[in-house]
């Protein structure tokens, strides 16, 4: 039942995307288009209705037009979407701002801290710049509870522009700064993908048969591997890009150590209230950001 609701509300939702026509008669460029989140955004687009090219050597969807390098275009579109690796990333934005393209600009990257000279470039050279983070997988048909942050550059035509693209969609849309979303990214995808890292690395290196922690496995223990289980599958370098290349990524990892060795030192020190502390301590907050996540329902 759940999934055929889910499925009802997808449709609703690219109904109303393709009905509202927001791309019509306009052009966009997706620099990685070929990409995993490069190819969500080339179809989100062409659901409203956008003329869409691709920039990339790996090619792109069918019946898209394609250039294996972005520099071969003339840079005339309404949008240039920045959808490649971190690493190359900053590159291309700098290389962009040297061009000074017409169009509102705007990456998609885990993290803003490895792009701030590109994005300050192209502030800097008066193009019109934003940056989103799209806080949902390139798997997400369905927008309902998804997150899109904006980074606000100063550019509040790019910035508006952007966000009116998601307009038609169910998806909560967060405007804050770059340094205040890499802070709060360092435990939203950092703190959460080093947990999981430190959770199946434990169980590798514990001695124990995986079929025998089946047989004897928990809801709890069930719960956690099948987290677990899908941030093994991810990239591995794009996950430690998102570990390293944060300026704030050591708060969160220095915070994840200091709990891991208060439970430790609780427990074999058969400190009972110490250890309760931190139970009603954990429960007290995770009770504040439910009520949160209520209201906003």
């Amino acid at each position: 039942m759940k999934l055929l609701i889910r499925s009802s509300l997808a449709q609703q939702e690219q109904a109303n995307v393709a009905a509202r026509g927001t791309g019509t008669g306009k052009h966009v460029l997706v620099i990685g288009g070929g990409g995993k989140m490069g190819r969500w955004f080339v179809r989100f687009l062409m659901s409203q209705g956008f003329t869409v090219e691709i920039a990339d050597p790996s090619g792109g969807p069918p019946g898209v037009a394609v250039v294996d390098h972005w520099q071969k275009t003339r840079l005339e579109h309404d949008y240039i979407v920045v959808a490649t690796p971190l690493g190359a990333t900053d590159a291309i934005l700098r290389n962009l701002a040297m061009r000074r393209p017409p169009g509102v600009i705007f990456d998609v990257g885990s993290l803003k801290s490895p792009l701030r000279a590109g994005l300050l470039a192209l502030k800097s050279n008066g193009c019109k710049v934003t940056s989103l983070h799209p806080l949902f997988g390139p798997d997400t048909e369905l927008l309902s509870g998804q997150h899109v942050v904006f980074v606000d550059l100063g550019c509040a035509e790019a910035l508006q522009t952007a966000r009116e693209l998601f307009l038609p969609t169910m998806a909560e849309q967060v405007v804050m700064s770059l340094d205040e979303h890499d802070r709060l990214i360092a435990y939203v995808l950092g703190l959460s993908h080093a947990l999981n890292i430190a959770f199946f690395t434990a169980l590798a290196e514990s001695g124990e048969a995986a079929p025998r922690l089946a047989r004897t496995s928990s809801t709890t223990f069930n719960a956690q591997l099948d987290v677990a289980v899908r941030v093994a599958q991810e990239s591995p370098d794009l996950y430690y890009e998102i570990q390293s290349l944060n300026d704030y990524g050591a708060e969160s990892l220095e915070m994840l150590a200091k709990a891991i060795d208060r439970i430790r030192t609780a427990v074999l020190s058969r400190d009972r209230g110490a250890f309760t502390t931190l139970m009603r301590q954990g429960r007290s907050y995770l009770e504040d950001r439910r009520s949160v996540t209520e209201r906003r329902a």
